[in-house]
């Protein structure tokens, strides 16, 4: 039997990634457009799966993975619609129509990290585990929490990256979230590192104090993400997590900010294994598409 084929897309801030997979992973093509407004971004989505199907075949369902924050409840009249985002004249874009209106197939929807957690879940580091949580810390900051293999939707979905750290000691810089200032996406995001050192973070010395407050943050963002919903593992991913030697330095921060509360990571080993990078790196958002089409079928 000829293996079904999905449609997935990754939208994002600066790109939005289209791909088409199958069931198991793998990816078949994929092409990157900018994200501008989103009747051009979509419209070319759009268009790159009508010509991947014309290429491999008839997709079964098609999968998006964005940026958010979403509407997720199907009984709200903005349900597949963007919120209030910074993301200019994307606030109210509805991500399901021109999908719906291009193609007679299954439509899914959720937030870019709730799919990346799916797709570490299905292919990568979260294999097995009944509770897991992906955080991305790039030019935002953002958790996606999975439970039983499925994300975690209520009120709306998690918003981890607008929790509140404690301030470290020798940190005064504002904070640059436009609704809470200095909340963790204000103070540790990578737009954050940006405005505060005026440079990247790949750009730093290795002994500059950039280092030291970035996991600090990082450190007390996954003390509350342990302690609030005690999942197996935390799956940190986005481009400031490429900067590996921050991992060590976060896991040390949340053994301080545990404070030998929780016996199960009292281990080095036993965080070693809890804060984790991504196994399928930067596909994990576009995998998180795929996973999102292949679940809705």
């Amino acid at each position: 039997m000829t293996a079904r084929l999905y449609g997935a897309i990754e939208a994002g801030g600066t790109k939005t990634v289209c791909a088409v997979g199958r069931d198991d992973g793998e990816l078949l093509e994929t092409a990157r457009i900018a994200t501008t407004d989103p009747h051009t971004t979509l419209s070319q989505a759009v268009a790159f799966l009508h010509a991947a199907q014309a290429r491999h075949g008839a997709l079964t369902a098609i999968g998006i993975a964005s940026f958010g924050p979403l509407q997720l409840d199907p009984g709200d009249s903005r349900f597949g619609h963007v919120l209030q985002t910074p993301k200019a004249g994307w606030s109210g874009a509805d991500l399901l129509a021109p999908f719906r209106a291009g193609f007679a197939l299954p439509v899914a929807l959720d937030t870019d990290v709730n799919g990346a957690a799916l797709a570490e879940w299905r292919w990568g580091a979260g294999q097995g585990l009944d509770a897991l949580v992906y955080v991305t810390v790039g030019t935002g900051i953002g958790g996606g929490v999975l439970i039983a293999g499925q994300p975690l939707h209520g009120l709306m979905h998690a918003e981890l990256g607008h929790l509140r750290p404690q301030r470290h000691r020798a940190d005064e810089f504002p904070g640059v979230c436009p609704f809470h200032r200095d909340c963790f996406e204000g103070l540790a995001s990578g737009s954050a590192i940006q405005a505060r050192w005026r440079q990247s973070l790949q750009e730093l010395a290795p002994d500059h104090p950039a280092w030291e407050i970035e996991a600090d943050y990082l450190g007390q963002l996954c003390t509350q993400i342990a302690l609030a919903l005690s999942p197996r593992r935390i799956i940190m991913g986005g481009g400031v997590m490429q900067q590996q030697a921050l991992f060590p330095l976060l896991r040390s921060r949340l053994r301080h900010w545990l404070g030998d509360y929780v016996e199960a990571l009292a281990s080095d080993a036993a965080l070693e294994r809890f804060v984790v990078p991504p196994a399928l790196a930067d596909r994990s958002g576009v995998l998180g598409a795929l996973a999102l089409a292949v679940a809705a079928r």
